[in-house]
């Protein structure tokens, strides 16, 4: 199938709301993977407002350490987004998959995480959600920034000059968050560049535990311990990052002035602004507009940025990987609420004769290990499931793989789907 000057190809995924299909530029052979939306399923969801805020959001930056869109076109029923083909995976799974890494490798990925954030910074932009599931990596071992679901912009800043919404992951939420008291989003920023800072040189998390009010607990305190085996510098950073005080806490501009930190350092140099015309005259919204038809060649562009900001509703999370990421997860939207959802599953999952763990924001279907290792003896299955929120009457639940027997995974993602979900992707195993 062409699209305009792409063919398209295999498909990468399945989410919510459409496909992802490798694709190549007729003209010079580059891969891109092609998102296919379904325009209806959008507006009959109503959250095409949530998407234009995203969109809003994502249109400022322009860095090699942020995932790109390039061009986007819309027919009457579909709306295709050509993204850039990301094909090293989550930095989450290369920890999960081969440890730890070496001192040297994850201080040059720090640099890169550390160059992305505070470009987003200083465009006035806030993740809100950074983790190792958010940040990819290329078989280059470039960095990709990526779902910026829950970012916040600086006109989102109370009088006050902070942020207040609460959200972001258990385990990398800072905790002048948790205190409900409002937040500084770049100090904030660093906090979770900090945790994964440590889960890169350790492969463990610095704060865990199942119960979450302990959880919480220990981030407010700053307890963790840093291992006396890592080189004195890359201590002294994570103790001047993972400082629960805001206020005393190091921030951009000392980091990139740290010892440790400046060791082969080569800064990351932001896009230029070729794109510049496009941003000056915007196209409309491919979600409002009635276009050419699917049969016809689709050619509306819009900056490459404007859309990346879709990760978080739209289910691009999985799709910058080297695999099928049907294989290992899934995910479907539900009317249920967080605790009857996660009730629910862990009802259903216990018939099944599965050992159910609950804490951190999710509900794990596995055997307890340490860390990101996986024993060898491991459990005939092991899942994770996660909720996050579209809209207050509208979740998605994460159903993810992390090892274990497939046929297994089939049923009971088709029995939870099957008994909560008002759509879903099945994994094609």
């Amino acid at each position: 199938m062409k699209l305009g000057k792409y063919e398209l190809g295999r498909t990468l995924g399945e989410g919510n709301f459409g496909k992802v299909k490798f694709a190549r530029r007729l003209d010079t052979g580059e891969a891109f993977a092609v998102k296919v939306l379904d325009r209806k399923r959008i507006l009959d969801l109503k959250i095409d407002e949530q998407i234009k805020r995203e969109i809003a959001t994502l249109k400022l930056l322009k860095h090699p350490n942020v995932v790109r869109l390039h061009e986007v076109s819309a027919s009457k029923t579909k709306i295709y987004m050509i993204l850039e083909y990301v094909n090293g995976g989550e930095l989450f799974d290369r920890i999960a998959s081969k440890g730890r890494l070496p001192e040297h490798l994850g201080r040059k990925i720090f640099h890169q995480l550390i160059d992305g954030i505070s470009y987003c910074h200083d465009k006035g932009v806030y993740h809100r959600d950074l983790k190792p599931e958010n940040v990819l990596v290329d078989v280059n071992g470039r960095i990709k920034i990526s779902d910026f679901g829950l970012s916040a912009l600086t006109h989102h800043l109370g009088n006050d000059g902070l942020l207040h919404t609460t959200c972001g992951s258990p385990n990398y939420i800072a905790p002048e968050v948790l205190a409900n008291r409002g937040y500084d989003g770049a100090m904030s920023d660093i906090w979770s560049c900090g945790v994964i800072l440590y889960v890169i040189l350790t492969a463990v998390l610095p704060f865990d535990d199942r119960n979450l009010a302990v959880l919480y607990q220990k981030i407010f305190k700053g307890d963790t311990k840093i291992p006396k085996w890592l080189s004195i510098g890359a201590q002294n950073m994570l103790r001047r990052i993972l400082d629960p005080n805001p206020k005393t806490r190091i921030n951009v501009a000392e980091i990139k002035e740290d010892g440790w930190f400046k060791q082969d350092y080569a800064p990351t140099v932001p896009y230029d602004d070729e794109e510049e015309a496009y941003m000056q005259d915007p196209c409309p919204s491919p979600i409002e507009t009635n276009q050419e038809d699917d049969h016809k060649e689709l050619h509306t562009v819009i900056n490459a940025f404007q859309l990346i900001g879709m990760s978080s509703s739209l289910d691009l999370s999985g799709f910058f990987e080297k695999e099928d990421v049907s294989e290992r997860k899934i995910r479907f939207t539900s009317n249920h609420s967080p605790k009857d959802l996660f009730e629910k599953i862990e009802e259903i999952v216990t018939k099944m004769g599965f050992q159910v763990q609950r804490g951190n924001g999710k509900l794990k279907v596995m055997q307890q290990t340490q860390g990101f290792t996986i024993p060898s003896s491991a459990a005939p299955l092991s899942v994770a499931a996660e909720v996050f929120e579209l809209s207050p009457s509208l979740y998605v639940v994460e159903l993810r793989k992390a090892y274990g027997d497939s046929y297994l995974y089939r049923e009971l993602c088709s029995k939870i789907a099957g008994n909560l979900g008002v759509y879903k992707s099945e994994p094609r195993l």
